[in-house]
């Protein structure tokens, strides 16, 4: 508010200007001047009624009437200091009263028909956003969940600094996060985006973009998030929530073979000890009832993936786990493919992961399970990648796989 007061102390100086210039340059004044002409024309007629009166006879001493009817002509005379006294006095007095006339009816005015009251919410907004952000930063039930005044007041906030720091990446990606806390998909992707074009190697704002584009309804929205998604889940150091939300994606796409593999590589990760650790095994079983629910359990090959102790893990890469025919074909008859994890995981293959056209992974009785990590995302090309295979099992029988040799 300082720069709105000072803006309006300089407005009431240069109108005090306005009025103090004028009132202060010399005006003619056309009074005195009359007065004097009125004294003299006094002061002739009385003469020559005193002289008609002495040639009467009437007036004994005509000297001393002249002297005294001088001496009243000079006394109705004022000095011209009192004149100036007076004429500054009056102009004081009516600067003074101009100047009160106008603060008062210019700040009546603005305070009744103005936006006082809103510049100063809007002030005080601007002063409370660090307080806000904090708040929205840190995730419920651990924080304090924010009021839609406050979502209101914090989206005000932002776009006001927005405005002025447009290169903002924090600030492009708490605003990207409200958009999403309000279902403005509009807002959210919009400020994710920018975010994303400020720093698109920073992984924090890399997942926001994703997680805005994963709520989208646009198909090619969503698949930019599963690459994003995907490019994130082969980091070295993999944020849990990237799994957290491959798992809700691949859910609400009915794939629960993905989204029980993604929260089993998540129980991996936290441990059993960890609080989440329970939500996630009732996730899981929701997941499972729902693919029991579609298909029959026979139908469906349980692969556990397991490493040698030999085996290098490749940097960037991923799981292919493929279903082959007991005669060893090497053409698969399904196959699926997972970002790389902590091992042992364990994924599902069903008739949804069929690869051949009017063959379906039902259709086997024995087979051959395979499971390679591919280090350039490459299938045609296997030289430096690991594999395993599995003895010829029956379907529905669970698999268990050892990755323990590399292809030359």
């Amino acid at each position: 508010m300082t720069l709105f007061w000072l803006s309006t102390l300089i407005l009431v100086i240069v109108a005090s200007l306005f009025i103090a210039i004028p009132m202060s340059q010399r005006t003619n004044n056309n009074d005195q001047p009359l007065r004097d002409e009125l004294n003299k024309a006094f002061y002739k007629d009385r003469l020559a009624e005193l002289e008609a009166e002495t040639q009467e006879g009437l007036v004994g001493d005509p000297q001393a009437l002249i002297t005294e009817l001088k001496q009243s002509l000079l006394d109705d005379v004022p000095s011209r200091s009192e004149l100036t006294r007076e004429s500054m006095s009056a102009k004081g007095a009516i600067f003074v009263l101009a100047m009160l006339l106008m603060i008062t009816l210019s700040y009546g005015l603005y305070a009744e028909y103005g936006s006082y009251s809103q510049v100063k919410h809007w002030q005080q907004v601007s002063a409370s956003l660090p307080e806000l952000s904090k708040k929205l930063m840190i995730p419920s039930p651990h924080g304090v969940e924010l009021t839609d005044q406050e979502m209101q007041d914090l989206t005000l906030s932002l776009r006001t600094r927005l405005h002025y720091q447009a290169n903002d990446v924090t600030g492009w990606l708490l605003l990207g996060r409200i958009g999403m806390a309000n279902r403005d998909m509009q807002t959210a992707i919009g400020a994710s985006k920018k975010a994303y074009e400020l720093a698109p190697k920073d992984g924090d704002v890399q997942f926001g973009y994703a997680q805005a584009l994963i709520l989208s309804n646009d198909e090619w929205e969503q698949n930019q998030a599963r690459t994003l998604l995907l490019k994130l889940a082969q980091a070295d150091d993999v944020d849990l929530r990237v799994f957290s939300l491959l798992a809700f994606d691949a859910f609400e796409n009915s794939d629960y073979t993905k989204a029980i593999a993604y929260w089993q590589q998540m129980q991996q990760m936290i441990g059993p000890n960890d609080t989440r650790y329970d939500m996630l095994t009732r996730s899981i079983e929701s997941a499972q009832r729902n693919l029991s629910a579609n298909r029959s359990p026979a139908l469906s090959v349980k692969v556990t993936v397991r490493l040698a102790d030999t085996v290098i893990v490749p940097k960037d890469g991923v799981l292919i786990v493929s279903i082959h025919s007991a005669d060893g074909a090497p053409i698969p008859v399904a196959a699926a493919r997972y970002p790389l994890s902590q091992f042992p995981v364990t994924v599902l293959l069903d008739n949804s992961n069929s690869m051949l056209q009017g063959r379906d992974l039902s259709q086997l009785e024995r087979l051959i399970v395979r499971a390679r990590l591919d280090n350039d995302g490459n299938v045609a090309t296997r030289e430096g990648d690991w594999f395993g295979e599995s003895t010829i099992v029956e379907i529905g029988d669970p698999v268990d796989i050892t990755i323990d040799t590399q292809y030359h």
